[in-house]
């Protein structure tokens, strides 16, 4: 058996329009900007949804959305969800992003969150 849940939502913007979407966002939904420190790619909207990520990631393509699932057991997780018809499209240092059916991505990566928000709020799968 095997523990996931959704951890965030990724917010993937064109670089040149990173910085602006950031501050839309921002506004938007009320939580402040803050970067990534040693991921610049990234702006994390804090408490925009509490106990979930929110984050604006700079990406050389088009804009999009995204979701990262985050598990105990990558591979199991992988497993799981190419079983329900998604394919893996990039593996990168531990993190794998599959195109579900439909052609939506989502990333699966291990733990991010706080342990006890992952102990509280998980799924446990077969």
């Amino acid at each position: 058996m095997h523990r996931s849940r959704v951890f965030g939502l990724f917010i993937d913007t064109p670089v040149a329009e990173a910085d602006a979407a950031a501050k839309f966002w921002s506004a938007a939904l009320g939580a402040p900007a803050e970067a990534v420190p040693g991921e610049e790619e990234f702006v994390k909207l804090h408490d925009a949804v509490p106990g979930f990520s929110v984050d604006v990631q700079a990406i050389d393509g088009a804009a999009r959305f995204h979701l990262d699932i985050e598990t105990d057991d990558v591979q199991a997780e992988l497993a799981r969800l190419v079983s329900l018809g998604a394919v893996v499209e990039v593996e990168h240092d531990g993190f794998t992003t599959l195109r579900a059916p439909g052609g939506h991505l989502v990333c699966v990566v291990p733990v991010q969150s706080d342990q006890a928000l992952f102990d509280a709020d998980h799924r446990t799968w077969p």
